[in-house]
């Protein structure tokens, strides 16, 4: 197990906000199967990832992220619609307040953090939503905000979770919450993606990876922690 980076709280004030604007490094706090390396260097590069359906264009910067560190996200993990490249629900995140808490206790979500560029950031919620890169995003609404809707898709809302090392730690999510719609099941090509993921940059052993994925709505009740450690090859 890996200690994940402690993050601090970022100034939403007006003047806080101009010392960090124009951003051209940000962190991208990614969760569900963007935690898996294979996955983002299809966003960055372009391809089409192992069990996916969709083949990505890739960023205008397709170089890798310049630094990665494990990230530990108040709120919550949960799955919801129905995911067109997986099959099954979709990850998304919920930042609350309001968010509830898994079975475990206090909610929070293990994330990837990648150093990337503006462009590069930007050009993966672009393929996130189907849409094609090459425009940059302006970050000024959720710096200050810390939330900020750029449209009306499923992850076109932007989250900044507080800064690491000066940079602020962006990640995109539903415009709606977890209280708003109903649950649906992940698929197992899905959850085996996510679950890779998290035991490769948190370092978690398979079962307490099954576990937590166990206790996110939308998989609890579904998928029990032991048929999600099998499909990473534990038969416990």
């Amino acid at each position: 197990m890996i200690r994940p980076q402690r993050l601090e709280a970022l100034d939403h004030s007006p003047e806080a906000v101009r010392r960090l604007t124009p951003v051209r490094r940000l962190w991208y706090a990614a969760y569900g199967s963007n935690m898996h390396a294979e996955r983002l260097a299809c966003y960055l590069a372009g391809g089409q990832p192992p069990g996916g359906l969709r083949a990505y264009p890739g960023c205008r910067d397709p170089r890798p992220p310049a630094r990665t560190a494990p990230l530990m996200l108040p709120g919550l993990l949960y799955f919801a619609t129905e995911s067109q490249v997986w099959t099954g629900g979709r990850a998304f995140y919920d930042p609350g307040p309001g968010a509830g808490r898994l079975r475990s206790g206090r909610a929070e979500l293990p994330a990837q953090g990648y150093l990337l560029t503006l462009s590069q950031f930007s050009d993966i919620a672009a393929q996130e939503m189907c849409r094609e890169p090459g425009r940059d995003l302006d970050l000024t609404e959720v710096l200050i905000r810390g939330r900020a809707r750029t449209g009306p898709g499923r992850y076109e809302t932007l989250v900044c979770a507080g800064l690491l090392d000066g940079y602020p730690v962006l990640t995109f999510t539903s415009p709606w919450n977890s209280q708003d719609i109903a649950m649906n099941p992940p698929s197992a090509a899905y959850l085996r993606h996510i679950a890779a993921g998290i035991v490769a940059s948190h370092r978690w052993s398979a079962r307490r990876a099954a576990e937590y994925l166990a206790g996110c709505p939308g998989a609890e009740g579904h998928w029990t922690a032991t048929e999600i450690a099998a499909l990473l090859g534990d038969p416990r």
